[in-house]
C-alpha cells in the first residue's frame, strides 16, 4: 500500500472509545520508535502518526485504519 493520505488530512479511525478524529502531523516510512515500541513502516505500508481534534492525544496507525473525513 502507498501513501494515501497526507500530512494535514483530516482523518477518522475507531479506537477502543469510539470512532475519534484528528489531523495526520506526521507520515513514517521508515521504522520507528514510538511510545517505547519499534513500529514497523515503510514506503510501501506507511504509518500516519495523527494528533486527536478532541484530546491532543498523539497515536499512529497504518492507512488501512483511517478514513478521509
Amino acid at each position: 500500500m502507498a501513501v494515501k493520505f497526507f500530512v494535514g488530512a483530516h482523518v477518522r479511525w475507531n479506537s477502543e472509545a469510539g470512532y475519534v478524529q484528528g489531523i495526520i502531523t506526521k507520515i513514517h516510512m521508515r521504522d520507528v520508535e514510538y511510545k517505547g515500541h519499534i513500529r514497523r513502516c515503510s514506503p510501501d505500508d506507511p504509518q500516519y502518526e495523527i494528533t486527536s481534534d478532541m484530546t491532543d492525544h498523539v497515536v499512529m496507525h497504518k492507512g488501512e485504519a483511517l478514513t478521509n473525513i
